[in-house]
């Protein structure tokens, strides 16, 4: 039998065993922790020592236990500042403020097990009407911050199991041949700086956000090549005290193969010969030292689009359209990609190569004959 106020017990092996309070699962019932030995005094010496152990680390610990998620968010977010582009950092900080801290920062992170994730993965899907790859951003994130929690609460919980939504590969809208020089006619009928730029888009296969930062020290028509080393973007702004929603931001391209040198071909050169300013720092789509609002740039490809005829063109269907003239002309599959600043070929194929039911049926007619 135990002494009074202790749990400390003769067990039928002869050991003697003393309980203590180790903690409480998330359900209120209490932790037991357990020490033996082989004398009623050993047994309770462990423990003892085992509630001071338990008391110290109980006392750090306890804060971080009852630490809600919406926490942790804050915790991870800082931690990436310094680790990310300030493009990457302003998402982050979206789907956090928008998605994951309303619905589920009141959670502690223990709480987060695979049905509760799985709902609220649903939620995205079916009630706010997000896309599948927007539920896997948000999805990606929240995984990231339950795995911070669970570093600072070692051997507290797992990581729960997390399924993402399948996203559904869209055909790419790429510009025929016809189509392809139907709008360069149209952008060459009334030349002037932005319909350059998107002309020299089309022709280079640079992305958007690098067609907006171009400046004119960045092309040189006697080398012939175009240095891409900024990119532009409009971004949300996180500071809550700004007077407005949104900036725009001006930074490094999109990963390290993005710096790049663009070699252009005699007649984009003899092009940019013609729509040469004197001013290096005057931008490429303006041609003055101010640069033009990304979003005024997409709202006049529209139009531009809209009076010669084409319809479901934005910005990336100049890029795909350049990747796929270069793959019917025979382009070599490396080089293209260096070019397009991917970080391998398989992107380079997998996303941006279409092949037109033309290209298809030569190459089926490259096979040999069979005598039928």
């Amino acid at each position: 039998m135990a002494r009074k106020g202790e749990n400390i017990y003769k067990r039928k092996d002869g050991r003697w065993e003393a309980r203590y309070v180790k903690g409480h699962e998330l359900s209120g019932k209490i932790k037991y922790g357990f020490c033996y030995g082989k004398t009623y005094r050993e047994a309770k010496e462990k423990v003892t020592q085992a509630k001071v152990a338990n008391r110290c680390q109980t006392s750090v610990r306890i804060s971080c236990d009852r630490k809600c998620l919406s926490i942790f968010c804050d915790e991870w977010l800082a931690l990436r500042r310094g680790e990310v582009k300030e493009s990457t950092y302003v998402k982050y900080t979206l789907i956090l403020e928008k998605h994951v801290k309303p619905k589920l920062g009141k959670f502690v992170p223990a709480a987060l097990h695979t049905k509760v994730i799985e709902n609220f993965k649903w939620e995205l899907l079916d009630v706010d009407n997000l896309s599948p790859k927007t539920v896997k951003d948000i999805m990606l994130v929240l995984r990231a911050v339950i795995s911070h929690a669970a570093k600072q609460l070692p051997g507290l919980f797992p990581v729960p199991e997390f399924h993402y939504p399948k996203i559904d590969r869209k055909e790419m809208r790429v510009l025929s041949p016809n189509e392809q020089q139907r709008l360069i006619s149209y952008l060459l009928s009334e030349l002037d700086d932005c319909r350059f730029g998107i002309l020299l888009a089309l022709l280079t296969g640079m992305r958007f956000g690098e067609l907006c930062a171009l400046r004119w020290e960045n092309v040189s028509t006697q080398d012939y090549t175009i240095k891409i080393c900024e990119t532009m973007q409009r971004l949300r702004n996180t500071d809550t005290n700004a007077e407005t929603r949104t900036r725009i931001w001006v930074g490094n391209p999109k990963s390290d193969t993005s710096y790049r040198i663009i070699p252009m071909s005699d007649s984009v050169a003899r092009l940019c010969s013609k729509m040469g300013r004197q001013s290096p720092s005057a931008y490429i789509l303006t041609g003055s030292k101010e640069p033009m609002e990304p979003r005024t740039v997409q709202y006049r490809l529209e139009k531009f689009a809209r009076e010669c005829g084409l319809e479901g063109i934005h910005f990336h269907t100049l890029r795909h359209s350049f990747a796929t003239r270069c793959i019917e002309v025979g382009f070599e599959l490396k080089s293209l990609s260096e070019i397009l600043g991917h970080a391998n070929t398989s992107i380079t194929l997998d996303r941006y190569v279409h092949s037109s039911l033309d290209m298809k049926r030569a190459n089926m007619n490259k096979l040999p004959l069979l005598h039928l």
